[in-house]
């Protein structure tokens, strides 16, 4: 299974959703592909354990269909979020990959989603590596 762990700025939540996967899911099974909107955070993703790693709008754009699971922060979906590192090109291309998104509920594009617990940044990352699990174990579904 390939996994692609999308993040852009410093990479910090890819990091250290990075290292939760490489401590939690049999290196056999996953392959881990960093997408970073900048190569600042495509290396603090590969130092973290991706197999490899690719960084900006055509890097993401090819790679969204070439995953079987995208994760990241939910504004990966949002059209210039992260400060304006993330194009709408990149934004459409992962919305509309056929890859199952795992996505954390974290934002700064002015967008709130309503019905969410609030929860700290590794207590999300600890769901997010669950489902991967799950989806993994159960081979997709």
């Amino acid at each position: 299974m390939r996994i692609a762990v999308v993040d852009g700025q410093g990479g910090g939540i890819g990091k250290h959703i990075m290292e939760r996967f490489r401590r939690e899911l049999p290196p056999e099974d996953v392959e881990f592909l960093a997408l970073g909107t900048n190569a600042l955070a495509t290396s603090v993703m590969l130092r973290a354990g991706a197999n490899e790693g690719a960084t900006g709008e055509n890097a993401v754009i090819y790679n969204a269909e070439r995953v079987d699971i995208i994760v990241g922060p939910i504004s990966i979906l949002l059209p210039n979020a992260m400060q304006g590192e993330l194009s709408p090109k990149m934004a459409e291309a992962l919305a509309s990959s056929t890859a199952k998104k795992i996505l954390l509920p974290l934002s700064r594009a002015g967008v709130e989603i309503v019905g969410l617990k609030a929860a700290p940044l590794p207590h999300l990352i600890e769901e997010l590596v669950s489902r991967v699990k799950d989806i993994i174990n159960n081979k997709g579904s």
